[in-house]
């Protein structure tokens, strides 16, 4: 996951609407059903799902009245410990 793009794709998400977001990742996750697909290619849009995930759990929690500061910390905070496991 990258810091950056979920930054950007919640800024996304207040300026447009999530369910762009959602569509997109529905578009991505049928695109994995492709048999022809490479590895590193389902790495990438593996890796493109888990930062639109991300966006939508940033913004919930921004929805929930934290500062988009903090959700993206809190959020980072969760996804690093989980790998510490």
């Amino acid at each position: 996951m990258k810091l950056p793009v979920i930054k950007h794709l919640t800024q996304f998400i207040a300026d447009n609407d999530e369910d762009f977001v959602l569509e997109t990742i529905e578009t991505l996750e049928s695109i994995t059903e492709v048999p022809s697909l490479k590895d590193e290619e389902l790495d990438t849009i593996g890796e493109l799902i888990s930062n639109l995930y991300g966006a939508l759990e940033v913004n919930k929690s921004i929805k929930e009245g934290k500062s988009q500061k903090d959700a993206l910390n809190e959020f980072m905070q969760r996804v690093l410990g989980s790998i510490d496991k």
